[in-house]
Formats: C-alpha cells, sequence, structure tokens
C-alpha cells in the first residue's frame, strides 16, 4: 500500500471516527482542506446490492441545483434540424454520425459527454470498445440518447451528473467544489443521495444504502450520518 502523505495524515487525523452530519461533514472537509487548487467534493455511496446481477444495477442522472462548477465540454451526434438546436443549446461539437466515428477512430475524444439521437447508435456502436470504458457512449439510461438533444444539452452544461454502480457496489459522484458555500455543497449532496435512493431497484431487498462518505479529492473521507441524510 502506497505511504500517505504528511499532509493527507495531518488531515486525516482531525477528523474524528465517528458519523458527521451532513452540516458538519461539509465544514470538516473545508477545514482539513490542504491543496493549492479548487479541489472537486465527492460522495461514495456503499450499497446493498449485487452488481453482478443486471436487475439489481443502479444508475441514473442528476441535475444539482447548485451545478458541478466544471464547464463540461459535450459532442451531439444527430442529423438534420436537430443539429442547429444543438448548436443553439450550447453543444461543444455538433456531428454527423460518419463525422464522430472518423474523428473517434483517429484517436479524438476532446469531449466529457456525448449526447446522440437513436437513429445514430448504429453507427456509434463502431467506435463503442473506445467510448463504452471511458464512460462515453451515450446511452438511454443516462439521458444521452435522445430525440430531445436540446434539453440534454442544457441539463449536462447546467451541472448534471450521471452516477452508476461500480463492481464493489459503490458509487461516485461529485457534487461541486471546494470553493462552494456549506449550503450548496448540502443541497447539491441532498439531490444526489435522494436520485440515488429513487433508482433503488425492485429486486434489492435489506439495507440499501449502507455508508455515504464526503471527501475533496485530496482529502480524507468524512463518514456520514444517515440520519441527517434522511436514510432511517
Amino acid at each position: 500500500m502506497a505511504r500517505r502523505g504528511k499532509k493527507f495524515r495531518e488531515a486525516q487525523a482531525r477528523v474524528e471516527r465517528r458519523p458527521y452530519s451532513l452540516e458538519e461533514a461539509v465544514g470538516v472537509i473545508k477545514q482539513v482542506a490542504f491543496a493549492k487548487f479548487d479541489e472537486t467534493v465527492e460522495v461514495a455511496m456503499r450499497l446493498g446490492v449485487n452488481p453482478k446481477h443486471a436487475d439489481q444495477m443502479v444508475r441514473g442522472t442528476v441535475v444539482l441545483p447548485h451545478g458541478t462548477g466544471r464547464t463540461l465540454r459535450v459532442a451531439v451526434v444527430t442529423e438534420g434540424p436537430a443539429q442547429k438546436g444543438a448548436e443553439e443549446a450550447g453543444a461543444d461539437f455538433v456531428l454527423t454520425a460518419e463525422e464522430a466515428v472518423t474523428r473517434i477512430q483517429g484517436g479524438w475524444l476532446d469531449f466529457d459527454a456525448m449526447v446522440a439521437t437513436p437513429d445514430m447508435m448504429r453507427h456509434l456502436s463502431k467506435v463503442g470498445k473506445v467510448l463504452g470504458p471511458r464512460g462515453l457512449m451515450p446511452n438511454p439510461k443516462a439521458g444521452t440518447v435522445t430525440t430531445d438533444v436540446v434539453s440534454a444539452v442544457r441539463d449536462i452544461k447546467a451541472g448534471r451528473v450521471e452516477f452508476r454502480v461500480d463492481k464493489t457496489a459503490i458509487i461516485h459522484a461529485p457534487v461541486g467544489k471546494l470553493s462552494f458555500s456549506v449550503d450548496k455543497l448540502i443541497e447539491n449532496t441532498r439531490s444526489l443521495v435522494d436520485a440515488v435512493q429513487k433508482a433503488k431497484p425492485a429486486t434489492a431487498k435489506g439495507r440499501y444504502v449502507h455508508t455515504v462518505y464526503l471527501c475533496s479529492t485530496m482529502g480524507p473521507g468524512v463518514l456520514i450520518d444517515p440520519v441527517s441524510l434522511d436514510l432511517n
């Protein structure tokens, strides 16, 4: 195991080994921060599901009320009148399927999210092995395969976050920047947690949310009391 740096260990020593209320947790991660850049604040939720079963996959999106603090580059793959709508909505790149496939096969990946209309997906399947592992492949469940590309682009630009449980049954998702006010981070975190709870699979049995941690990019994790998140 890699040895933690001195600053991290000092920050970790200032975090008590107990559950904090959400309000306290946000205050703590701000107090112990030591990085010289505006860190991203992230939530990690361990769920009581088995991701190996397709009917227990947890996936969805949520538009954070105060955004993520990051401007995402959005590529839209469509043809016809929808291209103009995508451009007006603020898409950074608007491409036909042929253009997108050719550029991606050539190594182009200068975007953070891709939106496509349903008729474009058979073409994008040619680069699925490139986009999929990077989380860039458009998906109906994530709202990135849609006939309403205008709304999709606006939501992503406004701070839409996609969450998906990993193979260890944990969801990691950003909820803002350390420079955000305490109130904004609290509201964003509650919005994410609520969305994950609503995405609970019908086949999930027993306790759904086991633990919730809040941390900044470089800082230690802070355990959040489930009561403060209305999880009990």
